[in-house]
């Protein structure tokens, strides 16, 4: 009996902080639709994990992001419900005025109350974990 995969399980999610805040989109199709999520999605063949986090932060946000720092790997099979997936999720910064919806995001907004409200996937705790980051970076001087 032969194992069926996904064709492209590898994903990536994009945290891009501002102050206490950070970019969220609202997502425009199934599954989570409507729900408040990290921007990210699909790596592509033949493209680097940082090359689809800065794709996809241009494609559904109009950021252009830079400074990018690895949070994490995230591979919980039931992370997404349609499917096995496992994100690389990076931390990065972006000029914010050039925030605008695009792509599969139906809506995009600097989120400051992003732990009292429903996220997509693991992306609270992706987030979580990027304050984590940051917390750890500037306690040591970085």
């Amino acid at each position: 009996m032969a194992l069926s995969f996904p064709t492209r399980p590898l994903t990536v999610d994009c945290v891009v902080l501002d102050n206490d805040a950070v970019v969220l989109i609202k997502r425009g199709h199934e599954p989570f639709e409507d729900h408040y999520a990290l921007p990210g999605g699909f790596v592509d063949v033949n493209e680097t994990v940082e090359e689809a986090c800065k794709r996809e932060m241009l494609e559904e946000t109009g950021l252009v992001v830079h400074n990018l720092k690895m949070i994490g790997v995230y591979s919980d099979p039931k992370r997404d419900e349609e499917r096995h997936t496992v994100a690389v999720a990076f931390l990065a910064d972006a000029d914010l005025s050039t925030l605008k919806a695009g792509d599969d995001a139906s809506h995009v907004e600097v989120v400051e109350d992003w732990m009292n409200i429903p996220l997509a996937f693991d992306h609270k705790k992706i987030i979580a974990d990027a304050w984590e980051l940051v917390n750890s970076r500037v306690a040591r001087g970085l």
